[in-house]
């Protein structure tokens, strides 16, 4: 692990304790970065928000280029429903609880709802794109990933908050959702 990977992931650490014991919106990023043992500018060089340290995504790569493998002929909303599917594969299962830590706060938290909301839309940027880019036209694309987008928020918003089922479920029933069964 590098020095830049350990920073970030003690920000991290920093960051969900003290979110934790004082709630998101009473925690400060001076808080944050004199737990993690860094100064508040080193904070910010890896967030450039305290939102970020709860909403950044690292699966939109993944996701779109899940998108660009779908086959060329498979209709486009079943094409990036699926790609979400095939894309939670490669996600290590250890950042299972991560993730849920991350959205329950978010579903909790009614302050960080914008920052969900602007990475909602990188997120759509990102399959629509990547839709356009295995043929798909534009206009198309762009209603396909705000609803792909949209179905994966809400499913996995209301697994977050629940304990029963696994990620892979809740991402499942998204795909069941928006693929018409199509799995």
């Amino acid at each position: 692990m590098t020095k830049r990977e350990r920073t970030r992931a003690a920000l991290l650490q920093a960051a969900f304790e003290l979110f934790a014991e004082r709630g998101y919106d009473a925690t400060t990023t001076k808080a944050i970065a004199d737990r993690a043992g860094v100064t508040e500018m080193t904070l910010f060089r890896h967030f450039p928000a305290k939102a970020s340290l709860v909403v950044d995504d690292p699966y939109d790569p993944l996701i779109a280029d899940a998108v660009r493998a779908r086959p060329a002929n498979e209709q486009a909303i079943v094409a990036a429903a699926r790609a979400v599917l095939d894309a939670w594969t490669a996600v290590e299962p250890p950042a299972v609880e991560a993730v849920r830590e991350r959205l329950r706060l978010v579903a909790e938290t009614p302050s960080l709802l914008p920052a969900l909301a602007a990475g909602s839309r990188e997120t759509e940027r990102a399959i629509g794109q990547a839709l356009v880019d295995r043929g798909d036209d534009r206009a198309t694309a762009g209603v396909v990933a705000a609803s792909v987008v949209a179905g994966l928020n809400a499913a996995l918003l209301q697994w977050a908050v629940r304990s029963d089922d696994d990620l892979g479920g809740a991402i499942a029933i998204a795909v069941h959702a928006l693929a018409g069964g199509a799995e």
